[in-house]
């Protein structure tokens, strides 16, 4: 292929006539799968099959080529031939595309972005060579791209796709910076967001009461953005990060060195790990050489089931790692696919056979040869690839694996709804429609942005939400068995479309962690213990302390209400209201006995009957000391009053008394033995304040500790009826024991109960604070009809103001 560039008049060359010509500057050195001969629609794929580039030999004498590739992943390769398998079964299909058969172009990115790049360009021009914003090929059209790995490498392809607005459909890359459509607007995936993990773990983390975590990310996005949002979680819910650490891309003993000892060194025992399998695997490989253990890893979902990672001997550093799993399934008819690889088919095949045979063989030397599974000597191609024992022939934990096979089903079905749209009917201009021999990437986004269909023999639904799918997981616990071998076993679900309080389900019971005490096993290790079960019992220390002093408490309250009743008829106990103080010393009891009730082994009805019994004696009580405060705040403003008034007549009356002598002397006038006047001399005792006038009487003190303990009572119902407490089993708590307690249900209704019982207090504190100036002596109305206290102190300021105006009866 040539293209003209450059070209210039021929004017400009007067010496020589030049002919323009088109060279490219580079070869690309790409691996992979392809078939397009008499295919209908080609669908693109890009898997990282290999871990990394081998490093450039930095020759400038001769024409540049990429680099290739090293470190074959039995993994990935999964994946590649996991794509082959749903295209071959696709076109065996009479039900999904009965007319078109698919073709492929799958390339390696050797999970570099560079790689992917290139691919990406090389899929795009529909040849073997690169050149940008052409499509210099012929044949089928091209429909989409199944990739391209990890987030990374989608970020870069996703950026180039999009210019073209060309699908891409993604089966492993989760970072949550790809649902931006402004960035991104072709990119889809079979795969759940990011987001969802970072709240699934985060949530996971809180549910055991973990404050102290460390975390590990990838110097990747993948790994920036998902600890990014893990720590907005959990700081704000009080979680402190005791070191974050940056996994690097590229090998640097010096930087896995310094990690491991800040592992080492840190007192943080839960470590939070974003990070894909490959990055992640030098550093296990060097906490394995300094036996670090007794650590809790939290896995993300591209490690938690990887074999990269899952290696002989990693029991004792990752032996009860918790992590999130995509959903997993099983693929009929695809283990016979892989078992059946022709060795000899193409050069990416042949590798994997060298490398499976070098591995084994490897393994083999370490084994006794009674037990070797591989025979010594060179590769014959008639081995059984289940034999030679690799991830790659495991299909028991298909989830990636699974992915892909959406993402490859997700493509054929928008093509099959492109394919059998109907004139006049599409969703096109017009209501066109678009032809599935010569159709343009936009068109067939449409139908991938819509299409909505259900996986062969999984039954599960699958669309895209905003490029999206719902975010679902297992929560995998990695226990040893007693081969001394990882088992992934699963402890749970999470649900992030389902409400808040329903999103995890966790079976405690289930999981094994990684301690130094080795859990709950014997010391022989061959057998299980039940776990001890504990709670805080009546012949405990602290228990009978407790007991001691409730009885105590109630005993004494009690002896102050006999004392009370038996002196009834007393001035002191009328003034102060008998029932109410009764009532008050109830509460005070119940109060007492309801610590009581916070020993022995959990109930529903003791962990319902301690925190509200303790609700309601406080309520009673405080609410009837605000009703006796009530009435001393109001008598010590009507005293106040009373004492101003009794001063402003006093003045009066004295000015009235000079006014009258100045006027008598002026007028030498003789001042009679006695001036009486009945207005001045009234001395009616109503004018008093009597004990019955009262503004709140004792019925209102009584009302007002009636309402306000009602008002508690409603509440506490209402808790009772929808988020009762009840017991539950503490086993995050400790490793090796079961704690019994209460679990209050709902924070906010105990907060609410408590929170109305601290404003009763408020209150009653401040009447209290109003009247602190009251005499200190209570009102009463003896037999004899005679005032004292308050009362008599009222009348006393009455009588003063009548005493001093009889004073202006003046003697000759």
């Amino acid at each position: 292929m040539q293209l003209p560039i450059n070209r210039r008049p021929v004017a400009d060359y007067p010496q020589q006539l030049t002919e323009s010509t088109c060279k490219l500057k580079a070869k690309f050195n790409l691996s992979g799968y392809k078939d397009v001969e008499k295919k209908k629609v080609v669908v693109g794929g890009m898997f990282p099959v290999h871990r990394r580039i081998s490093s450039s030999d930095g020759n400038t004498s001769r024409l540049p080529v990429s680099s290739g590739c090293e470190g074959f992943n039995f993994r990935t390769f999964r994946w590649t031939q996991t794509m082959l398998f749903a295209i071959n079964e696709i076109n065996g299909r009479t039900e999904l595309l009965p007319n078109t058969d698919l073709g492929y172009v799958i390339y390696d990115s050797c999970f570099t972005i560079s790689k992917a790049v290139e691919g990406t360009l090389t899929y795009l021009t529909g040849q073997d060579e690169a050149v940008p914003n052409y499509r210099c090929g012929s044949g089928a059209p091209l429909a989409a791209l199944v990739g391209a790995g990890g987030s990374d490498l989608s970020i870069a392809t996703a950026r180039i796709l999009g210019l073209y607005h060309f699908p891409q459909v993604s089966y492993s890359s989760t970072c949550s910076a790809l649902e931006n459509k402004f960035q991104f607007p072709t990119f889809l995936r079979t795969i759940p967001n990011d987001k969802h993990q970072s709240t699934a773990i985060a949530l996971l983390v809180l549910r055991f009461g973990w404050t102290w975590v460390g975390t590990i990310a990838a110097d990747d996005d993948y790994g920036k953005y998902a600890i990014k949002d893990f720590k907005e979680q959990v700081e704000g819910a009080g979680v402190c990060i005791s070191f974050s650490e940056v996994l690097p891309k590229v090998s640097s003993p010096e930087d896995i060195q310094r990690i491991v000892q800040t592992i080492v060194e840190d007192t943080a025992k839960i470590i939070v790990v974003f990070s894909s399998d490959v990055d992640l695997s030098p550093l296990i490989q060097e906490l394995l050489q300094h036996n670090v253990t007794n650590r809790t890893w939290i896995a993300s979902e591209a490690w938690v089931t990887s074999a990269l990672i899952n290696r002989p001997g990693v029991n004792s550093v990752l032996g009860g790692t918790l992590g999130f799993g995509v959903k997993r399934a099983d693929i009929p008819g695809l283990e016979r696919h892989l078992l059946d690889m022709d060795p000899y088919a193409d050069p990416l095949t042949e590798e994997f056979w060298e490398t499976a045979r070098h591995r084994a063989v490897e393994g083999n030397a370490m084994m006794p040869r009674a037990v070797r599974g591989v025979p010594d000597g060179l590769c014959s191609g008639r081995e059984s690839i289940a034999q030679l024992g690799n991830t790659y022939s495991d299909v028991s934990q298909l989830r990636i694996t699974y992915s892909v096979y959406k993402a490859v089903y997700a493509v054929a079905n928008a093509l099959h709804n492109l394919e059998h749209c109907e004139d006049g009917q599409g969703p096109f201009v017009g209501g066109g429609c678009a032809n599935i021999s010569n159709f343009e990437p936009w068109q067939l986004m449409y139908y991938l942005k819509n299409v909505r269909f259900k996986v062969p023999h999984t039954g599960e639904e699958v669309y895209f939400d905003e490029g999206d799918v719902e975010g679902v997981y297992d929560i995998i616990n990695w226990q040893v068995d007693g081969n001394g071998e990882i088992s992934y076993v699963t402890v749970g679900n999470y649900n992030g479309s389902a409400a808040p309080e329903d999103r995890m389900t966790l079976r405690n019971d289930s999981i094994m962690w990684n301690d130094e005490e080795m859990e709950w096993s014997n010391e022989a290790h061959d057998a299980c213990l039940p776990k001890i079960i504990e709670f805080l019992a009546f012949g405990e220390p602290l228990g009978i302390t407790l007991i001691a002093i409730s009885a105590f408490g109630a005993l004494a309250t009690i002896a102050v209400g006999v004392v009370l009743l038996l002196n009834l008829g007393t001035p002191l106990v009328k003034a102060n209201d008998a029932l109410l103080s009764f009532s008050l010393l109830l509460s005070l009891v119940v109060t007492f006995l309801c610590s009581i009730v916070f020993l022995g082994e959990p109930q529903h009805w003791s962990c319902m009957t301690s925190q509200v019994g303790l609700a309601l004696g406080f309520a009673l009580c405080l609410s009837s000391i605000m009703g006796k405060t009530a009435v001393l705040m109001l008598r010590a403003r009507a005293l106040k009053a009373a004492r101003l008034r009794a001063k402003a007549a006093a003045r009066a009356a004295k000015e009235a008394a000079e006014l009258a002598r100045e006027a008598a002397e002026s007028a030498n006038q003789i001042i009679p033995d006695a001036i009486v006047t009945s207005s001045l001399n009234n001395t009616d005792t109503n004018t008093c304040s009597d004990p019955e006038t009262d503004r709140i009487t004792c019925g209102h003190q009584r009302a007002i500790a009636a309402v306000a303990t009602l008002i508690q009572a409603v509440a506490c119902t209402v808790w009772l009826l929808i988020l009762p407490p009840h017991p539950v089993e503490n086993t995050s708590a400790q490793n090796i024991k079961i704690i019994l307690e209460c679990d209050e249900g709902s924070v906010i209704f105990i907060c609410c109960i408590f929170g109305y019982d601290m404003l009763l207090a408020l209150l009653a504190f401040v009447f209290a604070f109003i009247a602190r100036k009251l005499e200190d002596h209570f009102r009463a109305k003896p037999r004899d009809g005679a005032y004292t206290g308050t009362s008599a102190s009222l009348a006393t300021a009455g009588t003063q103001v009548n005493n001093t105006m009889a004073s202006t009866a003046i003697d000759d």
